[in-house]
Order: structure tokens, then C-alpha cells, then sequence
């Protein structure tokens, strides 16, 4: 309850019902402030502060009109803005697993998928998940693989199927 709205109450007879209309249907004009409003503290002026007036000593921070360049926008100012500049893509490269790995530790007639190289250890997880894997033709093979779910050099498709192995998508 505002201030004076006891005294601005207290000669109305309560028995009518207008005396408790006037109450409950208050105005924005009839509400006061009850505590001061705090003024911020204005620094850099002298005064009762001492000396440096709690900017502390010399620097850029404590000269006047000091406003201090927001790291981002340097980092805008580096970024290339000619006509034509394209961004390099950020896509996830592909594991890679060479011919002469798959010679030493898989048998004749395996089924290779990326999920039983990470399991051989050949290939690790990316972001935790299993990465695109591709198969180079570094080494030679003997042995008749079925590839599965791999991408395939040409010079490791050519080698595979040589051997007698596949290449299934």
C-alpha cells in the first residue's frame, strides 16, 4: 500500500462500495517512489576519487575516450574480401588404408567394410563416429578380397581384381 493512501482513505465510509472501488482502481500517478534511485558511478572526473580517479595508471584503458576494438572484429578485418574468393570446403577426408595393409592382416576371401578395419586397428573413429574410408594402391596383393562400403583408387581397383578380389558398393 502507497504512502499516503491511508490518509487518503481515512475520511471515506467503507460501508459503500465506491470507497472500495476508489482503493482497488489506484492510478500510475497516485504510486510513489519509496527508496532513492542510485546514480552509477561516473569515473575519470577527479574529485573525491584521488588522483587517477580509479582508472588506475597510464595505458590505453585509463586515457579518455577509451573504447577498446572487440576481438572479433579484427578477425573480420583478416578474412579476404575480394571479388570471386571462395572459402576452402571444410569436408572430413577420408581414412586411408594402403594395399599392402590389407595383404598382412586379412585372409583370402574376407569381406572388408570399414567397421571390420577399425576393428583390425587399421582405421581409428573420427569425431566418434566411423570415418569414409578409401583404399590406395600402395603395395601389391596376392590375396582374393571382397571390398564393401569403401571408396577404390583406380590403381587398387586395377590390383584388386587382378588378384581375383572385388569391389562391391
Amino acid at each position: 500500500m502507497p504512502k499516503n493512501a491511508k490518509k487518503r482513505l481515512a475520511h471515506i465510509d467503507w460501508r459503500t462500495s465506491l470507497a472500495k472501488i476508489s482503493f482497488y482502481n489506484m492510478q500510475l500517478h497516485q504510486i510513489s517512489q519509496t527508496t532513492k534511485q542510485k546514480s552509477r558511478k561516473r569515473v575519470g572526473r577527479g574529485g573525491k576519487r584521488g588522483t587517477y580517479s580509479g582508472k588506475g595508471l597510464k595505458g590505453q584503458k585509463s586515457r579518455s575516450g577509451a573504447k577498446i576494438r572487440p576481438a572479433w572484429r579484427d578477425v573480420v578485418k583478416k578474412i579476404p574480401k575480394l571479388r570471386g574468393f571462395k572459402f576452402k570446403p571444410v569436408s572430413v577426408k577420408p581414412a586411408i588404408v594402403n594395399i599392402f595393409d590389407l595383404e598382412r592382416r586379412f585372409r583370402d576371401g574376407d569381406l572388408i567394410t570399414p567397421q571390420l578395419l577399425l576393428d583390425k586397428g587399421l582405421i581409428a573413429k573420427k569425431n566418434g563416429r566411423i570415418p569414409k574410408v578409401k583404399v590406395l594402391g600402395n603395395g601389391e596383393i596376392t590375396k582374393k578380397i571382397i571390398i564393401k562400403d569403401c571408396a577404390v583408387s583406380a590403381s587398387a581397383k586395377e590390383k584388386i581384381e587382378k588378384a581375383g578380389g572385388a569391389i562391391s558398393r
